[in-house]
């Protein structure tokens, strides 16, 4: 028996997704994992080494291809390789559970280490480990964990009544949008990750995403002296 796939969708595996919005729409490109960098950088030149498919996706998990008219709108052709070029040099480079794991254990391992070589106890002369120095600091000054910038995305039918069980975890929602699904912008401590992700993935079945923005959130400007 055949299956049946529609010609507006074409199914991909193990891809590294770009993502950017325009026009209040998401468009996404399928790449080869470990190759984004390396074209931002300039080390890769070769576009077909990055690109799995040179077209756009509306949801490249769905395999759901962007239509014409929608291109058009938000980038002003419907050249699919330019779009490509677009999306793959501003957009955000969306990465697994696994891989940013992966990252925020080795970002930990790195301030360590830099710690441990650049800081010692003046009495003994010895390095400090880095938790006896974020310790230290609590007691003569304010300081805490630096804030992530994360993106839900969740599917209607839970979303509302998951929102709520999310609220505790969350410090400050920046942006809410309700269309086919809800999609909330926050902040959040760090510390609270591993148990929001725990959360979306149970309460919608693997259906809901959990993107990092940014590892970290800090104001910028001038500091004010009281």
């Amino acid at each position: 028996m055949s299956i049946f796939t529609p010609t507006n969708q074409i199914r991909l595996t193990n891809v590294a997704v770009v993502r950017a919005r325009r026009g209040g729409k998401r468009f996404e490109i399928a790449c080869y994992r470990n190759k984004v960098m390396g074209w931002r950088s300039g080390a890769e030149k070769d576009l077909d080494e990055v690109l799995q498919t040179h077209t756009v996706f509306v949801n490249v998990s769905k395999g759901q291809v962007a239509k014409k008219e929608d291109l058009v709108q938000a980038f002003g052709t419907d050249d699919q390789t330019e779009i490509c070029k677009m999306i793959l040099s501003k957009g955000e480079l969306q990465v697994s559970d696994k891989e940013r794991h992966t990252q925020l254990e080795q970002m930990f391992r790195d301030i360590a280490t830099i710690v441990a070589d650049k800081c010692v106890n003046p009495e003994t002369k010895r390095p400090y480990t880095a938790l006896e120095v974020i310790r230290q600091l609590k007691e003569t000054m304010q300081i805490e964990r630096a804030h992530m910038r994360l993106r839900f995305i969740l599917p209607a039918k839970e979303g509302k009544k998951l929102k709520e069980k999310l609220k505790p975890l969350i410090k400050v929602i920046e942006n809410e949008e309700f269309h086919e699904q809800l999609e909330i912008v926050c902040l959040i401590d760090p510390g609270c990750f591993r148990e929001i992700d725990e959360l979306i993935r149970s309460e919608t079945k693997g259906k809901g995403t959990l993107e990092v923005l940014s590892l970290k959130d800090v104001e910028e400007g001038d500091e004010k002296l009281e």
